[in-house]
């Protein structure tokens, strides 16, 4: 009877065993299911947007360059780690890091409560708000509420359009597509009558057309850009945002900002230290 009873409780020790070290494995933890920290990482593999104009764009050669790839870089020195790029598409972000593919996240990458509940922000590092773009010469729409019944375009994995519908109130019909190069060929061909999504992503959008399409320049829904993270990494979270103050405050967010969006015919304001989510 001894011995029955020790192989009856062995299996599931053995199993849990198991499932811990393969958490180990996944996470560098192993019951408090805390993730392992960037900080002390040589290298920090970091998802940035390979699609976005001024944001977050990979070029012929393979590099990538834009704001949001000049504020990783700047980070990743600051906690004194190189940036190595990976390419994060809207509807990617979170996979990176839930799967450890990359370390953090600054692709574009709104801060919401629902995805807090799986991932960590650190930041934000910029905020900005929803705008609209149009085709030049279209009439009638001049601010949100002007897009009831128009054809709106929503990339995967973003949720700034729906948000219009849901939150705003506002009778438009989404139109869901994989990427922003193909709202921009279903804007300019009338297929869509507009695009709605942060303001700087549209800034970027337009600057590259050079004519064909304007910004409405109508502020709604703020945006709260963050550095996205693994859960559990509260020291990792708390020397990000040191990083993000001391680009605030030794100049380099202003000098990027006006970089990359200074003749977009986007209103940057004032640039000023964001309010920081928490790390807890």
């Amino acid at each position: 009877m001894t011995g029955m009873r020790s192989d009856r409780f062995a299996a599931p020790f053995v199993m849990g065993l198991v499932a811990c070290l393969i958490a180990l494995l996944a996470t560098g933890g192993c019951g408090a299911g805390a993730a392992s920290s960037i900080v002390g990482k040589e290298t920090l593999v970091i998802g940035v947007r390979p699609d976005l104009p001024a944001l977050g764009l990979r070029t012929g050669d393979g590099r990538f360059e834009g704001f949001d790839v000049d504020v990783a870089t700047y980070v990743a020195g600051k906690l004194g780690a190189t940036a190595r790029f990976v390419p994060a598409l809207a509807a990617d972000r979170e996979k990176l890091l839930l799967s450890g593919q990359a370390d953090l996240v600054l692709a574009t990458f709104s801060i919401t409560q629902e995805r807090k509940t799986r991932v960590a922000f650190a930041g934000p590092y910029h905020l900005s708000y929803q705008d609209i773009l149009v085709r030049e010469g279209t009439s009638g729409i001049a601010n949100v509420r002007d897009l009831k019944g128009r054809r709106i375009c929503e990339v995967q994995g973003s949720n700034a359009a729906q948000r219009v519908v849901d939150e705003r109130r506002i009778d438009a019909s989404v139109v869901p597509v994989a990427t922003y190069d193909e709202c921009m060929s279903m804007l300019k061909s009338g297929r869509i009558d507009a695009i709605t999504t942060n303001d700087v992503i549209l800034a970027g959008l337009a600057a590259r057309e050079r004519g064909g399409v304007r910004l409405v320049n109508t502020q709604f829904n703020e945006q709260r850009t963050g550095v996205g993270m693994r859960r559990g990494d509260v020291e990792g979270c708390e020397r990000v945002n040191r990083a993000i103050t001391d680009m605030y405050q030794d100049g380099t967010a202003a000098r990027l900002l006006a970089k990359w969006f200074g003749r977009s015919g986007l209103t940057l304001g004032k640039v000023t230290v964001p309010q920081f989510e928490g790390c807890s």
